[in-house]
């Protein structure tokens, strides 16, 4: 774990410590993780300076030593992910975060997947076609040239796998990127970065961490910066996609979901329990595809209910580091309160509730709930993030289909049944990733990125590493 010292609020060449003071906090505990002299607005336009410095330099670097460069820092996070005790990087996200110590090592160990991903995936970057037209006395070639310096706007929830997933793919492509960090979640960035400016050259990344719509409106008002990818809630992606748009700056959105889980009267009721506790409590409920609106068919809803309420009841909820518990605290005491207000505003609307162990007085844990929901309630029309379960019943397959692409939302979703059927189910769901009988539907290798108000674009597969490139047409 870090000491209370004051951490620099940028990394950029020459090193820079601001003024916009934040404090990292443990929220199981409230003990002071980490000082980071947060920046302002004004040192975005440092950061791109240096980016923008480095861009020709990393563009014109061959596309083997780029990969090169992507596998080292792979390596040095597999070897971090092993480090244990205080100060490991394992550790610190814990601390910052709340996550359990066992997902923050697998969610290093992801973030190195991505840079391995990228570093075999990068020779599509320089993707060339020669003369696809065949004309007589002329040639044409067609080729991909990277768009340039890249700010890539980053959450709270997974303070390094997101970063990384967004930076291997724009430094493969040969582009410099400019990070932002979660405002809630510095360190941890800070402390990913430290590990890539090992194998990277002055500039070709750069960290800027304080005041997160200050630093964000730079980043997308400058002029030298060529694209931007941003992870956050739909409400905050419509304000940068707009601003964004004016400058008509290329733009990858991964946005908020409301995660429907369907369990059709074929199911095993079982296992689909059993995915719906990876889907719904991996990372403390705190995941973009979290399932969120649990839609089980009326033959077996009483079946399914039980076995989850079950599951719920003997979830351990403490300190995420001790090896024992299944949950750890919430992000932050907002997030705290925010999330018992959906569920006592449920139950006072009537909806029963079902609860899970009691939490520790100290600290921003939120009680498991399994709540039966109907369709006005705060809890089912909103995204919860969080440890609470909202379930409810349904009847007609057609009417549910029908319902979930009504919403508008399309990031993440999962349907449980016989696999021919499951498979034809999730072709109808405008949803970008759709787990079949499993909880857990992400991978480096395959693209991520949502319908509607979930976002524009993909990050991860090939897919995400040509966001960060545009074609040019050579006619000779």
């Amino acid at each position: 774990m870090l000491t209370p010292d004051v951490l620099p609020g940028a990394l950029l060449p020459a090193p820079e410590h601001g003024d916009v003071p934040l404090t990292v906090t443990d929220p199981a505990s409230g003990a002071v993780v980490a000082q980071v002299a947060g920046v302002p607005a004004a040192v975005a336009a440092r950061a791109v300076t240096a980016a923008h410095a480095a861009g020709p330099g990393w563009a014109a670097t061959p596309t083997a030593r780029r990969a090169e460069a992507l596998r080292a820092i792979a390596a040095d996070l597999r070897a971090a992910a092993e480090e244990t005790g205080e100060g490991s990087l394992a550790l610190l996200v814990t601390r910052e975060t709340g996550k359990r110590l066992a997902e923050s090592r697998a969610e290093i160990g992801f973030s190195a997947a991505f840079f391995d991903w990228f570093a075999e995936a990068a020779p599509h970057a320089d993707g060339s076609a020669e003369d696809p037209v065949g004309l007589p006395g002329r040639r044409f070639t067609v080729r991909r040239v990277p768009l340039g310096v890249v700010a890539a706007v980053t959450p709270w929830n997974f303070p390094l796998s997101i970063p990384a997933r967004k930076a291997a793919a724009a430094l493969a492509a040969g582009c410099t990127v400019v990070l932002k960090s979660s405002e809630l979640a510095p360190a941890s960035a800070l402390r990913l970065a430290e590990i890539c400016l090992r194998h990277l050259p002055e500039g070709a990344l750069t960290v800027v961490a304080g005041d997160g719509a200050g630093l964000t409106g730079a980043l997308v008002a400058d002029p030298r910066v060529a694209a931007l990818t941003f992870t956050g809630s739909t409400r905050v992606g419509g304000i940068v996609a707009g601003r964004a748009a004016a400058r008509f700056l290329p733009t990858v959105l991964e946005l908020g979901g409301r995660g429907p889980f369907l369990i059709t009267e074929d199911a095993d009721p079982e296992a689909a329990v059993e995915a719906l506790m990876v889907a719904k409590f991996r990372n403390n409920g705190a995941s973009c595809i979290a399932a969120n609106n649990v839609c089980v068919h009326r033959s077996q809803y009483d079946t399914v209910l039980r076995l989850l309420a079950e599951r719920v009841e003997k979830l351990r909820v403490g300190d995420p580091a001790d090896d024992s518990v299944d949950l750890g605290p919430v992000i932050s005491r907002t997030e705290q309160d925010r999330l018992n207000g959906l569920v006592t505003g449920a139950e006072r609307a009537g909806a029963p509730v079902r609860y899970g162990a009691p939490v520790p007085g100290q600290g921003t844990f939120v009680r498991p709930a399994v709540v039966e929901c109907h369709d006005d309630l705060d809890l089912w029309t909103g995204e919860i993030f969080g440890p609470v379960v909202a379930i409810r019943p349904y009847e007609d397959e057609d009417r549910v289909v029908d319902e979930i692409n009504g919403w508008g939302y399309g990031l993440g979703g999962y349907v449980c049944a016989p696999a021919d059927r499951a498979r034809a189910l999730a072709s109808r769901l405008r949803i970008g990733i759709v787990g079949i009988n499993n909880g857990a539907p992400n991978h480096p290798r395959v693209p991520f990125g949502g319908f509607g108000a979930s976002g524009l674009g993909r990050e991860g597969g090939v897919t995400g590493l040509l966001e960060f490139t545009t074609e040019q047409t050579l006619s000779e």
